[in-house]
């Protein structure tokens, strides 16, 4: 039976940069109203499977509650069975329990951090991420229905080659000669000692980033990559920046709202499976966006760039595939759910 998850966080996009700079606070009961339109997308596409993360504010099963009685789901809706800590820790252990149980696509709702979270524990699963968090470059702006109806079609085997669903590039930080963590976007070196807030936004205290990927429409770090030198998704490369007092600086866009100059020391293209020294200890390292690691004085760390990423879903690949009939029986099978006959 095609199992679809659904991973929605409820703290993705109210971190401290809403105070610092001038991005939406995403509000849950909008992220029901998402999953709502998500779930009778996904039983448009006769899935009859969810299995979904529980949160402290119950996303889900309020979607569920909110439906109104001629849209009532034929579709067995299950909570993945994890002991919540209302941290990100749940997203991580929610994708494990739905790699275990063989579910065949992942939505998620957040931002780079949930889906960063959600690639440590899916495995091969191919996510479909939905943008509710603060520096959006992993996940996209998508509508809740079409994404629902792409999932399904995916989970369903009705298209799931490439570029349906393709791989990405991911960042593995080592400490000591262990990988000790992942990010999907950017690892950034601060200039500090202590975690303390998470989120990034203060730019004096950048000493190096290690970036997948960079668009000069990104926000956040990958903004800098971008204006520096573009690099895709599919591109077998990514960038190496060292920020300080050199030749120039670029305007970047650091979170919503904040534009602000930022020094560059040197930039160069890194290969797959290239190494980044971190040069500069003790120090913290950002991982999309949060600090996440401590790196003390005598200890050594680096940062590889790998395309072992989590594979990705492309919305509108899905669909085009799924109708035109090009790969096998897209076309048929779609047919018989959307094409009515009298």
């Amino acid at each position: 039976m095609a199992t679809v998850g659904i991973i929605a966080n409820p703290a993705s996009g109210k971190d401290i940069r809403r105070l610092v700079s001038y991005g939406t606070v995403f509000d849950n009961q909008e992220k029901v109203n998402i999953v709502r339109r998500i779930l009778l997308g996904l039983a448009a596409v006769k899935v009859k499977r969810v299995v979904y993360m529980p949160d402290y504010y119950g996303i889900v099963p309020k979607a569920v509650e909110g439906l109104k009685s001629h849209d009532r789901l034929s579709m067995e809706i299950i909570s993945a069975d994890i002991n919540l800590t209302g941290t990100q820790l749940d997203s991580y252990r929610a994708a494990q329990v739905m790699e275990s149980s063989k579910v065949d696509c992942i939505i998620t709702l957040g931002g780079d951090g949930t889906n960063r979270m959600v690639a440590k524990g899916c495995g091969s699963i191919p996510l479909l991420p939905v943008s509710t968090g603060t520096n959006n470059v992993f996940p996209t702006m998508v509508e809740g229905t079409v994404a629902g109806m792409a999932a399904g079609v995916v989970a369903r085997g009705i298209v799931n080659h490439f570029p349906v669903v393709q791989p990405t590039k991911k960042l593995i930080v080592y400490k000591n000669g262990l990988p000790i963590d992942i990010a999907l976007v950017d690892a950034v070196v601060l200039r500090e000692k202590f975690i303390g807030s998470r989120a990034i936004w203060e730019v004096n205290h950048l000493v190096q980033a290690v970036v997948s990927r960079g668009e000069p429409h990104n926000i956040g770090i990958a903004s800098v990559a971008g204006y520096l030198n573009p690099i895709g998704t599919s591109d077998k490369e990514g960038l190496s920046i060292e920020f300080g007092r050199g030749n120039f600086k670029v305007l970047a866009p650091i979170a919503p709202g904040l534009i602000v100059p930022v020094e560059i020391k040197t930039s160069q293209k890194i290969g797959i499976n290239g190494k980044v020294k971190v040069k500069s200890t003790p120090c913290i390292i950002a991982l999309d966006g949060e600090r996440e690691v401590e790196v003390n004085e005598e200890d050594e760390a680096y940062i590889e760039l790998t395309f072992d990423g989590p594979k990705v879903v492309d919305v509108k690949a899905a669909l085009r595939a799924a109708v035109d009939g090009s790969h096998g029986s897209g076309m048929e099978e779609l047919h018989k759910e959307f094409v009515l006959q009298e």
